[in-house]
């Protein structure tokens, strides 16, 4: 197998946590990470398993950065596949161990939106995250 790219890493990742979005039960994010490990490439890189496995454990956090920096909608109004952009790029700005720079993070969720979600969606996503790299102190 060939070595993913940051890009495909963070697709894949979108993916897994988009998955997820339709299981309550927290056990299942580990089962949906197993299965995508054992019938597909999807898992089998680190960088995709640690934003992933993060992403999950921190929801109940970034899902309060969602609902606090969305002013206009509530958190249950966000599309599945937003939500999912939203929670691994605040994950990956915020709290991933590995610093990625937030501006390549915001790019990377913008079009990962772009790809998956409607035409509102970028602006959106765009508005949130940069709302969130100001008040954390991400911008120097």
């Amino acid at each position: 197998m060939a070595k993913m790219t940051r890009r495909q890493a963070r697709e894949a990742a979108f993916a897994l946590v988009y998955e997820s979005s339709f299981h309550r039960e927290r056990e299942d994010y580990e089962l949906i990470l197993a299965e995508a490990e054992e019938y597909s490439e999807l898992a089998g890189d680190g960088f995709t398993k640690s934003l992933y496995l993060g992403t999950m454990e921190k929801m109940p956090e970034l899902d309060g950065y969602i609902s606090k920096y969305s002013t206009s909608w509530k958190l249950e109004r966000v599309s599945r596949v937003c939500g999912a952009v939203l929670r691994l790029a605040i994950y990956e700005m915020i709290f991933a161990p590995e610093k990625t720079p937030y501006r390549v993070v915001i790019n990377e969720a913008v079009e990962l939106s772009k790809k998956y979600d409607d035409e509102k969606a970028p602006a959106f996503v765009n508005g949130i995250l940069n709302k969130i790299a100001d008040d954390e102190g991400l911008k120097g």
